[in-house]
Formats: structure tokens, sequence, C-alpha cells
């Protein structure tokens, strides 16, 4: 297979479209879990799903050799990591208010700046740097830190922004050689027995709503996994991430649709800062590395 091609408006699209599907996963996974399903239940089915639903489609246009790896040890690495990565990510908004778990999750571009430079050998500039810089300060406008998160919760929302910048950098390196869809069906084939060992001890009876939820769970994790999996196939870690920022938008309508949380003024004051972090990194991929292009000095110096 060949080395990923760098196509970074594009990567910043599907970036964003994973955001939002991911955003409505993260919803779904709150709802669901208030709703009496048990939360290991709700990953397990967040994974196992997505093994037939890829395989069938690829069946079906006869096209699963595209799910042939030769790094088998690497992908369950990655699932292991997942497995604690999803612990995290959708253990945070179940234990705090959405807003909250996601701006916790916003540290996750500066391990993923620090992490790229050191683990992908990324050349990391001063825009990338600046952009990561002014978003993270947004962050900080808005969680307006007094003390009340619970500490356990806290530590969960860290945590998710640690694991996730790790899991991007393991990503970005598995499509060096590997398809979007091989590394999507092989960490849910890879993480969904580990999940399915705590089914005996959480496992109930649900009703036709619970079901409805746990499926809808597992088609929108399928769906955000492989746009997200596909960004980072054409962009880089550290440009690519900065568009999570768009979560918080998410996050603060569906808290306040669905359990009547009303944005703070601190919101308003943070969320220019973090659109102008998403703008600078347009601007430095579109209209830089073009200008550069035509000088023939692309790569010259880290943007």
């Amino acid at each position: 297979m060949d080395a990923p091609v760098n196509r970074p408006l594009f990567a910043l699209a599907l970036r964003l479209a994973a955001v939002a599907v991911l955003a409505t996963l993260t919803m779904t996974v709150k709802y669901t879990v208030e709703a009496g399903v048990a939360f290991t239940e709700v990953l397990f089915w967040r994974q196992v799903l997505t093994i037939p639903l890829l395989y069938a489609w690829l069946a079906y246009r006869r096209q699963t050799a595209r799910l042939r790896t030769e790094r088998l040890p690497v992908h369950c690495r990655r699932a292991l990591m997942g497995a604690a990565g999803m612990g995290f990510t959708f253990g945070a908004p179940v234990l705090l208010p959405l807003a909250e778990a996601v701006t916790l999750g916003f540290t996750t571009p500066i391990f993923a700046v620090i992490f790229s430079a050191l683990i992908l050998k990324e050349r990391i500039g001063p825009w990338r740097w600046t952009a990561v810089a002014i978003g993270f300060s947004g962050v900080l406008v808005i969680a307006r830190p007094d003390g009340h998160l619970p500490l356990f919760g806290a530590l969960v929302g860290l945590g998710a922004g640690l694991m996730v910048a790790l899991i991007s950098i393991q990503v970005r390196d598995l499509t060096r050689t590997d398809e979007p869809l091989a590394i999507v069906f092989w960490f849910a084939a890879l993480s969904s027995p580990l999940l399915a060992l705590f089914l005996p001890f959480h496992a109930r009876a649900h009703t036709a709503e619970q079901w409805l939820l746990l499926g809808a769970i597992g088609l929108l994790g399928c769906a955000g996994q492989l746009l997200l999996t596909a960004s980072l196939r054409y962009g880089q870690v550290a440009s690519v991430i900065v568009m999570d920022y768009s979560a918080l938008g998410w996050a603060l309508l569906y808290g306040w649709a669905i359990w009547g949380d009303v944005p703070a003024g601190a919101t308003w004051a943070g969320a220019p800062l973090i659109l102008t972090a998403g703008l600078i990194i347009i601007w430095r991929e579109q209209v830089v590395l073009r200008r550069r292009a035509r000088a023939g000095t692309v790569g010259a110096t880290p943007g």
C-alpha cells in the first residue's frame, strides 16, 4: 500500500465530519447509560456491531481482501489501547456534563503535538503551535475552573485527552500500510472479545428502546471510526486534530437540547478563540503550503 497522501483540506473536512458523528455517539452513550444500560455493555455493542457491518459491505462488493494485514501485532496493541481509550472517552461524559467532558478532552492537541514530534518525527512549526495555544486558551476561558468538578471525573477526562493523542499516532502509523477499513475492522474484531469478558457481570435484559439505542451506538461508532481513520491518512496528526475543537459546539447543543444545560457567558468569550485556531490551520495548510509549492520550497520550514 502506498504511503499516506497529504490532502490537507480533505483531511480537515473528514475530521469535521468525524467529530460531528462521534459527538452524536457520545451523547447517545451518555443517554443510554442513564437509560439503564451498563457502561461496559455499551462499549461492547459499540464495537461488535462494526464487525458484521463492515464485513457484509465488503463481501457484497467482493472486496474482503482489503481487510488483509501483515501487522496483526500492531493491531493488537492498537486494540488494547483503543479499548482503554474508549473507557476514558465515553466515561468522562457519563461522569460529567457534556461541555465539561469535552473541554477536558481538548488537552488532546497539546499531547498530540508533542507525540507527533517525538514519535512520528513530524516537524511542528510556529503555525500549529500557535493554533494549539489559541484553541486551548479558548477552552480555558470556557471551562472557568472553579474546583466543583469531581476529581475522578476530571482525571478520566484528562486521561481521554492523553489516550486519544496516543491512539492517533498509532492510527497514523497504521495508515502507512493498511487501509482505513482494515484498521477499523481489526480494532473492532480484536477489542470485542476483551469487552465481552465483562458481559456476564453486567449484561441485563433490555427494552426495545434500549436495543434501538445500542444499535444506533454501533452504527455511529462504525461511521465515526471510518471518518476519523481516513482523516489521519490524508493529514498530519497535529493539523487535523485541531478540528476536534468543533466538538464543543455539538456538546453545547446536545447539552441544552437534552439535559437543559444553558451555555454560560464564558462560552461566547472562548468560542471565537477556538474558531480562530481552526482558521489558522486551514490558512496555513491551503495558503502557506501552496505559496511554498509555487516557490519550490515545500518542506523547507515547518508550519
